[in-house]
């Protein structure tokens, strides 16, 4: 079974299209009549993550490619001779996106103090605000600074373990983390409550993002009206036109769509300007004290923006591999059985909204509602994120999962990369997802080998 399923009725068959390959690492992809290879590839190397959509014009993929550069180059220090690319910071996570996300992939938490730009931030509030920005540190700690300039602080992550034994007896352990925040350069932090969180692999953004907000918003249970146990809601947000739109990207739904994603990043990550965030990622105490020469006014345009989104939005789904499998297939009823998909969810139809032809009213399998659930205190960061509640995350989509040790090998899971395995993951689950995880932990020590090889399948 594809990991994403055959187009409506509403759909036009695509044109022939001859076999196209394209040789990157190990992957070979072809272009073929069927609809759903319009968006699909067979890959799982590598470069598993990093590949265009096949059904793009030759126009969309060059347009694929420019946004790829932007991607992947690092952005340097103003004045520079890479016109274009100056600005960086001057406090700043990152030099790239793709240092967030390596190969399309996963960042991951720091191994140490000075294990920067792996692809974790860690945002930030006083405790008695409710979720607004730190009145001196802003709204992320940025643990990099252009010469010149003091760093924010330094993140440090102090392991905390919890073991355990499956009912079966089979032992596991679990670990968190305690976030410190050393050498704070711009006066004490007080009272703060810190989310850290990994970049996430960007595949299957543009299909996301295709979603109508009435189809998530027909996916809302918020009082638990069948008697499910799972009360999911959107996020609803405003968008850059002041509309108020269901949330869908990020950890807690907290960005309507992939151009406003991209902005956020940029200006939060690299401390890059755009026309939707012109001013500096400062603090009116850091912009007394903290002078850098700008990239531009702004430093990225709307060209650049469009680009950047446009190759987030093409990226391809890599298709499912070994769904003949018969302990995959087991592990697919036990998923059902357990419940897992009534978060986890497939079969959603896009609307007619995306500028990508390709995308518009097809059925996908993404496994995940876009929704906010209460996620229960062990995944709790206490921290308020608009209308996100500390306890409330989004379902993070799944399809890829199974390649992400292929892709970024040292492959973490959860918003802050805590969990080192895919059984990990499950058992940090609380909230609405209790009984599931409870009903995971029951199983034998086969079945919870055939739905973690399903897993491993998408």
């Amino acid at each position: 079974m594809s990991a994403i399923s055959a187009i409506s009725a509403m759909s036009t068959t695509i044109a022939s299209v001859a076999l196209v390959a394209l040789g990157v690492g190990d992957v070979r992809v072809a272009a073929t009549a069927t609809s759903d290879r319009a968006f699909t590839v067979e890959a799982d190397g590598p470069q598993a993550f990093s590949l265009p959509m096949p059904a793009l014009s030759r126009e969309e993929r060059r347009a694929f490619s420019v946004g790829n550069s932007f991607f992947r180059d690092s952005w340097v220090v103003a004045p520079a001779s890479a016109a274009g690319r100056d600005g960086l910071g001057p406090l700043f996570n990152a030099t790239s996106c793709s240092a967030c996300h390596p190969d399309d992939g996963r960042g991951r938490p720091p191994r140490d103090a000075n294990d920067v730009g792996a692809g974790m931030v860690v945002f930030v509030s006083a405790a008695a605000s409710d979720g607004a920005p730190h009145p001196i540190y802003g709204g992320q700690i940025q643990d990099q600074a252009i010469p010149g300039v003091r760093r924010e602080a330094r993140v440090r992550l102090e392991p905390i373990e919890r073991r355990g034994q499956f009912p079966d007896g089979t032992p596991y352990a679990l670990r968190a983390w305690q976030v410190h925040l050393d050498d704070p350069a711009y006066g004490p932090l007080g009272d703060v409550r810190l989310s850290p969180r990994v970049g996430q692999q960007i595949v299957g953004m543009g299909l996301l993002e295709a979603l109508d907000d009435a189809a998530l918003l027909a996916l809302e249970d918020p009082d638990d009206a069948n008697g499910d146990g799972i009360s999911g809601r959107a996020h609803r947000v405003r968008d850059p036109d002041g509309r108020v739109r269901a949330g869908r990207f990020g950890w807690k739904a907290s960005q309507p769509s992939i151009e406003a994603q991209v902005v956020a990043a940029l200006h939060g990550d690299l401390g890059i300007t755009s026309p939707a965030r012109p001013a500096e990622a400062l603090s009116a105490l850091q912009a007394e004290s903290v002078r850098a020469p700008s990239g531009g006014d702004p430093e990225v345009d709307a060209t650049k923006i469009e680009r950047l989104a446009h190759y987030c939005r093409t990226l391809a789904v890599p298709r499912r591999r070994g769904a003949d499998d018969p302990e995959v297939a087991r592990g697919e009823r036990l998923f059902a059985a357990l419940g897992c998909n009534a978060c986890h969810r497939t079969g959603l139809v896009t609307g007619d909204a995306s500028p990508i032809a390709a995308l518009r009213q097809v059925t996908i399998d993404p496994y995940t509602d876009l929704l906010l659930h209460d996620m229960g205190p062990d995944l709790a960061d206490g921290r308020r994120d608009g209308d996100a509640s500390g306890q409330e995350w989004r379902t993070p989509p799944l399809w890829g999962i199974g390649l992400l040790e292929t892709v970024n090998r040292d492959a973490r899971y959860l918003h802050d990369g805590r969990a080192r395995t895919l059984e990990e993951a499950i058992l940090w689950h609380g909230g609405e997802a209790k009984r599931a995880r409870d009903a995971f932990a029951a199983l034998t020590a086969d079945e919870r080998r055939a739905l973690v090889a399903f897993l491993r399948s998408l």
